[in-house]
């Protein structure tokens, strides 16, 4: 593999600098924001368990990932763009079983395995960002690979609606900005002749606003506070 193949697979990148993707490189202050806030009602909450404050920190490394990437715009940075988004997407699922769902700790071990094999498969799929050969005639302009996520988070949400659980609020919001969010992406490429800023930054954007209401959910309703 060649890690310093370029890629070019956005609207707003029209030349080979480090800041021909502007407004999809600084929208990822969206993610730096949600871990700011994170950070601050944790600290507020005198939260200090472990799975909250990592989260956190993914959160952040969200920002700085995809920052590289779309600076860099290579293969290696497609990688540091994907990692952090597919550990934080296995963390978030496993905390939820745990903290919103209530699931005894060997079973939530149990399912680990599971779920990091599929991060780990979806993380590869995501990896064919970084080929360098012309976009295919893919109609869902490679947010297929996000549908688990959909999947998980409005399951998450339907569930905890049925539970009358309180993050039952913040996971339907967070639902409804990742789907908008999704949409986004997919038409970016299709929307380059008429708009050639595109619409990726706004997926960076929205994505910022629904990690931040995950990290409120967890932190306000997962009891956390009275764990360490």
């Amino acid at each position: 593999m060649d890690w310093l193949a370029p890629v070019d697979i956005y609207c707003e990148r029209v030349g080979t600098g480090f800041w021909a993707e502007p407004w999809n490189a600084w929208s990822n202050l969206a993610f730096i924001a949600a871990a700011i806030w994170g950070g601050v009602t944790a600290a507020r909450l005198g939260i200090r368990h472990w799975a909250a404050w990592l989260l956190i920190v993914l959160a952040g490394l969200i920002g700085v990932g995809s920052f590289l990437f779309h600076t860099f715009a290579n293969t290696w940075s497609a990688l540091a763009d994907v990692v952090p988004i597919w550990t934080f997407v296995a963390t978030f699922v496993l905390a939820g079983m745990r903290y919103i769902g209530g699931m005894p700790p060997v079973r939530v071990a149990g399912v680990s395995l599971a779920v990091v094999t599929v991060a780990v498969l979806i993380a590869r799929l995501a990896m064919g960002e970084g080929s360098t050969e012309p976009a295919g005639p893919d109609p869902l302009n490679g947010s297929a690979q996000y549908a688990p996520a959909l999947l998980a988070l409005a399951t998450f949400a339907l569930l905890t609606w049925r539970w009358s659980h309180p993050a039952a609020p913040w996971l339907l919001a967070a639902t409804g900005v990742f789907l908008l969010s999704l949409i986004l992406r997919t038409v970016d490429r299709d929307l380059c002749e008429a708009l050639p800023l595109g619409t990726h930054f706004l997926w960076h954007v929205l994505n910022g606003v629904m990690i931040g209401l995950l990290l409120q959910m967890l932190l306000r309703t997962g009891g956390l506070a009275r764990l360490r």
